[in-house]
C-alpha cells in the first residue's frame, strides 16, 4: 500500500497541469461528440496530439485527420495506447454535437482516445492564440486556416509542432518517443 501511494505521489509530481506554460491552465470547457463536457486537460497524463479544424472543410481538415492517423499508425502499440488525439473547431456555429459525431462515425476514428470538440468563439479564440493557429471566416462560410499538429506533453505543455501533412513527420515522432 505504501508503494502506491509513493508511486501516486511520484505521478503527481511529474505529470502538473499547473505548469506556467500548460496549455491546460486556458479556462475552456469543451463539449465533445458525445455531448459530454470537459475542460482542455481532460487527457492529463498522455501525450496529446491536438489540432484545430472545421467540419465542412474540404481539403486541409480530412488531411490533419489523416496526418494524425498517419502517426497514430507509425508509432508503436505501447505508445499509441498512451496517446490522446483532440481536434477542436474552429466553427462551433456549425459543427454541432451531432455534425462531429457524425465526423468521428464516418472517419471511424476510436473515440477511447480520439476527441472532437467544439467550444464558444471566446474559447477558440483563445486556444488558437496558444497554440499559434490563425485563423479567419470566409464570405462563403469557410475558413482559412493554419494546419498546425501540436504535440502536448503529459502535463499540457507544447512540446513539438508540425505542419507537416499527408504523412508522420520524423521530428514529430522523435518527440513523441521522449515524452513519459
Amino acid at each position: 500500500m505504501k508503494r502506491l501511494f509513493l508511486a501516486l505521489m511520484l505521478l503527481a509530481a511529474v505529470v502538473r497541469a499547473d505548469a506556467p506554460e500548460s496549455v491546460y491552465q486556458l479556462d475552456a470547457t469543451l463539449t465533445n461528440q458525445s455531448g459530454e463536457r470537459h475542460h482542455l486537460d481532460k487527457h492529463l497524463g498522455h501525450p496529446v496530439l491536438v489540432t484545430m479544424f472545421y467540419g465542412s472543410c474540404p481539403m486541409a481538415c480530412p488531411l490533419l485527420i489523416d496526418t494524425m492517423r498517419s502517426i497514430e499508425r507509425t508509432v508503436a502499440p505501447a505508445e499509441r495506447a498512451k496517446m490522446r488525439f483532440l481536434l477542436i473547431s474552429i466553427d462551433p456555429d456549425r459543427d454541432t454535437v451531432a455534425k462531429l459525431n457524425e465526423l468521428a462515425t464516418s472517419r471511424k476514428l476510436d473515440t477511447s482516445r480520439w476527441t472532437l470538440a467544439r467550444t464558444d468563439e471566446t474559447s477558440v479564440r483563445k486556444i488558437a492564440a496558444v497554440l499559434g493557429i490563425q485563423y479567419r471566416k470566409l464570405p462563403d462560410g469557410g475558413y482559412n486556416h493554419s494546419s498546425i499538429v501540436t504535440l502536448l506533453s503529459p502535463d499540457g505543455t507544447i512540446a513539438y509542432q508540425s505542419s507537416v501533412l499527408g504523412t508522420a513527420d520524423p521530428e514529430l515522432l522523435a518527440a513523441l518517443q521522449r515524452q513519459p
